[in-house]
């Protein structure tokens, strides 16, 4: 019987470059709606991969603010508006690699795709759908079907499960120290791009690149069994 892979990739800060779009959104929730400024993108950093409020609260503590659950609601709701508008107006081309890795996996028969993300299946669905992601050949997996984000392992735990496939059989894609841990404490291995942060921070990762370019799926394979 032939062993099966389970290969499952983050969307915000993996598949494109979203990130930049999420602060870029996020930077203007807080000038509209909180007449806050001088918000950076390095203020959401500690929220990267735990869904859309905890991204809003990272800022916050950052500046000092302290949010009522009605405002980070707001906020967090007005965030997605802005974040589709962008996305609606301009083009989000998938990272180098992604769609060739993807693809390559998906044409052998040993391998299981997933995508697994904290994001809403609007907004994640609207990435994928710029990236040019054959997700529709993948399971997928959204925050609102999990009751506990990163760092927690459920959402790769889920992913996992329906692929049919064992954690230990699989490698999370990943681009925030959050989803590093929540991969790792799934059972499963973690490749860590550094579209978002420093390769110091993602040193927790049983591998690290700058590119998914680098990555192929024997990278994958030999990763599952501790060959690299």
């Amino acid at each position: 019987m032939t062993r099966l892979y389970g290969l499952i990739f983050d969307v915000d800060g993996v598949i494109a470059d979203t990130e930049a779009v999420n602060a870029r959104a996020s930077i203007k929730i807080f000038e509209d709606l909180l007449g806050v400024k001088g918000i950076k993108r390095d203020d959401f950093e500690a929220g990267l991969g735990r869904g859309a409020e905890e991204y809003v609260k990272a800022a916050a503590r950052v500046h000092g603010l302290q949010l009522s659950e009605e405002q980070i609601k707001k906020a967090t709701q007005l965030r997605q508006e802005y974040f589709l508008k962008i996305l609606h107006e301009e083009p989000l081309p998938a990272f180098p690699g992604v769609l060739e890795l993807m693809n390559e996996a998906l044409q052998r028969q040993d391998f299981r795709l997933a995508i697994a993300t904290s994001g809403t299946l609007e907004k994640s669905r609207a990435v994928l759908k710029a990236a040019k992601v054959p997700y529709e050949e993948m399971i997928y997996i959204t925050g609102k079907e999990v009751k506990n984000k990163k760092p927690d392992p459920e959402l790769f735990l889920v992913a996992a499960s329906r692929m049919g496939i064992l954690p230990a059989n699989c490698v999370v894609i990943e681009d925030s120290p959050n989803g590093i841990q929540a991969a790792k404490a799934a059972g499963a291995k973690c490749i860590a791009v550094t579209n978002s942060t420093s390769a110091a921070n993602l040193a927790q990762a049983d591998l690290i690149c700058d590119s998914l370019e680098q990555i192929d799926p024997d990278t994958v394979t030999k990763l599952i069994h501790k060959d690299i």
